[in-house]
């Protein structure tokens, strides 16, 4: 057992742990008490789970860190909760613990976390790397000839079940489509920001980057976009890796000055949940606390940045379409932006919002749930796409890489009156796209 000097949740501040007063009313917003309606499987639960540990009343044990992992860490209980909970602490900092006591530990586990986590996503250009070998997979045939010769079965059973939800790469990354510095063509830059391309982001939906930057330059903003950036560190520190996650941000720190810009921006909501709290990642570093202090204060979701600025509102759209808003768990709770997609969409002509029920609810996909808790995460999958298809709409908007992946994932399983699945800010692209469209064309 740790002693109390090593235990990271007795570190904490107790006053963290005593915040909940066990009212119950996180209780029919998490997903997975709603799906087992356990005491244990519920916000107040873990947190009495984490508290007897603090007190050294219970030992950090194999099933502590097995709950600790069923958690989706959504942060639904965050919104709900009277008492202002600090759940996004205890939860990381709970999952830290488990790490550090090793009691999950396997070969086959142990080998992936340092592959995927330690490995691949703190190297951005072997990231990029594997992501080119994924596109070649696709467009050479293969991954086709493999399915039709049923060369999967030859996988491992997990790694069979994974294959069909693989990202499809884009043709290019984010940096092969946007230059490191655009001005607006029309104006005098009023603003300077950078804008953040992430790495889900930057390999499957550069185009989602590529929107981002337009829409930041029709409202006059200079856009910096550097090259090649580092992961931002969120599936670090929500997996336990503290300290990668910190290292990340301090790269991060080191590659773009907050100093330098009005906005930093993020496209990606779970990304942007991490990236808003560098202040207190990093609040003990001499070196980068008060650069870290800068970059929370200017960090921005872009829906949330536009709106803002008031951006300029667009004076057509390439054609009608009925649209309905996925929430992103760490945009919705984990940020607070949830007008701001809204605001967005209907600022779109032609665009019908047709409101989902459940909007906020959890799809599933939750960084890495999809693939650690197939089960659960399919089925909160057919929940949310059950929501989604009775609103009628032919377009889904959604504001987060991995709830865009679990939704068209949800979509393949079926035919569908769905067309497609965007982020707010590709929608708006496109309006601004039309207006051009429609200007004189110069002799």
């Amino acid at each position: 057992m740790p002693t109390p000097a090593q235990n990271l949740l007795k570190s904490l501040d107790y006053s963290v742990l005593q915040q909940c007063m066990h009212c119950g009313m996180c209780l029919p917003v998490c997903p997975t008490y709603s799906e087992t309606k356990e005491e244990r499987h519920g916000p107040r639960g873990r947190i009495a789970l984490m508290r007897a540990i603090a007190d050294g009343e219970l030992e950090t044990t194999r099933a502590f860190g097995e709950e600790m992992y069923y958690c989706l860490g959504c942060l639904a209980c965050t919104s709900a909760c009277p008492a202002g909970v600090n759940y996004a602490e205890l939860f990381e900092t709970a999952r830290a613990e488990v790490e550090r006591t090793h009691v999950l530990d396997s070969a086959q586990r142990n080998f992936w976390r340092w592959s995927v986590v330690r490995v691949l996503f703190t190297r951005p250009r072997l990231l990029r790397l594997a992501g080119r070998g994924l596109w070649l997979w696709r467009v050479t045939g293969l991954q086709a000839l493999t399915r039709t010769l049923r060369l999967t079965y030859l996988l491992p059973r997990r790694l069979r079940e994974l294959e069909p939800q693989a990202p499809r790469i884009g043709a290019k990354f984010s940096h092969q489509l946007i230059k490191p510095v655009e001005q607006p063509a029309q104006q005098t830059p009023v603003r300077r920001v950078a804008v953040l391309t992430g790495c889900v982001q930057d390999l499957a939906f550069p185009e989602i980057n590529r929107a981002t930057v337009d829409v930041l330059l029709a409202n006059g903003c200079e856009v910096h976009t550097p090259p090649v950036q580092p992961c931002c560190g969120s599936l670090h520190a929500h997996n336990g890796d503290v300290e990668s996650a910190r290292a990340l941000a301090r790269r991060m720190l080191d590659l773009i000055n907050p100093a330098d810009y009005d906005a930093i921006i993020s496209n990606a909501g779970g990304c942007g949940s991490h990236l808003r709290h560098y202040d207190h990642l990093l609040h003990d570093d001499p070196h980068y606390a008060a650069r870290a202090v800068e970059w929370s204060r200017k960090l921005r979701d872009v829906s949330e940045y536009l709106v803002e600025i008031d951006f300029r509102k667009p004076v057509c759209s390439p054609s009608p379409q009925t649209v309905t808003y996925h929430e992103s768990c760490h945009l919705c709770h984990g940020q607070k932006v949830s007008a701001q997609p809204r605001a967005v969409l209907r600022a779109i002509p032609g665009v019908e919002l047709h409101e989902c029920a459940e909007a906020a609810w959890c799809c599933g996909s939750a960084g890495i749930y999809n693939i650690t808790q197939p089960a659960t995460a399919g089925r909160l999958q057919n929940r949310k796409m059950g929501n989604l298809r009775r609103t009628g709409a032919g377009v889904i908007a959604t504001a987060n890489p991995g709830c865009h992946l679990q939704i068209q994932n949800g979509l393949r399983a079926e035919n569908d009156t769905i067309t497609e699945v965007e982020h707010p800010v590709v929608l708006l692209a496109r309006a601004y796209a039309a207006e051009y469209e429609l200007l004189p064309k110069k002799q």
